[in-house]
């Protein structure tokens, strides 16, 4: 009898100890730009609970699709606000859980530090041999890559030498690793990746393109799926020192078609 009172004290205990490594993970499905951000934020949250969180990357516009099509995720967080919309209105998301986590900004940016000049003239040159943007059918850099350069008139004499990134990761991946001169990204991934070397920059006004407001959408409602974004909106800091603004630190936006 005693043996088998320790035998159930142990298994308790054993059951006790274990529970955080065997949490039922947790799926966050992330645009490209905001994955160097969210795998710190992740990684915090991690060491505080235990909790275990899968970062799947990907395009704005590929994520949702796999959404609608049935893939497991508990959190999108997009590039844009008008996919977690939708999501929210087609019954894919918690009605209510939307909400902006933080304003992105475009740059026009170069590994070559006399490239690129203050007022981004060097679009209208042809100093450079290529220019990379993310897809503007997938994602919503690429579709204010797309407003600047028309804004700019320069889209339909560029069309031949833009190449065009599935999403805006691939797209920085192009000029880090010299396969273009130049490219239209987001100004947090310079500043997040290790790979970037130093550079020129030139920062794309907010009246070039419509805001980049990117919001986050529950999907599955769950305790582990709310505790991190809880604890997600209490890392201001880390969003800004990633190159973001903060929700309501870029409303202000003369774009016009």
């Amino acid at each position: 009898m005693r043996r088998i009172v320790l035998q159930l004290l142990l298994y308790s205990i054993a059951a006790t100890l274990s529970g955080p490594l065997y949490a039922t993970e947790l799926r966050v499905a992330v645009a490209a730009n905001f994955a160097e951000t969210l795998t710190e934020i992740a990684a915090r949250f991690e060491a505080d609970t235990g909790q275990p969180v899968t970062i799947i990357r990907g395009s704005t516009g590929k994520l949702y699709a796999q959404i609608i099509n049935g893939a497991p995720f508990d959190i999108f967080l997009a590039a844009d606000s008008r996919r977690p919309e939708l999501l929210e209105n087609e019954g894919y998301a918690i009605t209510g859980s939307r909400f902006t986590y933080a304003a992105g900004r475009l740059v026009l940016w170069s590994p070559d530090p006399d490239l690129v000049d203050v007022d981004g003239k060097v679009l209208a040159s042809n100093d450079f041999r290529f220019l990379a943007i993310a897809n503007p059918r997938l994602a919503p850099y690429g579709e204010a890559a797309r407003q600047t350069l028309e804004k700019l008139g320069v889209w339909e004499s560029l069309r031949g030498r833009i190449v065009q990134g599935e999403n805006i990761g691939q797209a920085y991946q192009f000029v880090a690793s010299g396969n273009a001169s130049l490219g239209l990204i987001a100004r947090s991934q310079p500043l997040s990746s290790s790979l970037a070397p130093a550079g020129s920059f030139w920062e794309v006004p907010a009246s070039m393109h419509e805001p980049i407001m990117q919001q986050g959408v529950l999907l599955e409602d769950t305790q582990h799926a709310r505790a991190f974004l809880d604890f997600m909106r209490a890392q201001p800091a880390v969003i800004v020192a990633h190159g973001y603004d903060l929700p309501g630190q870029n409303t202000h936006n003369a774009y016009s078609r």
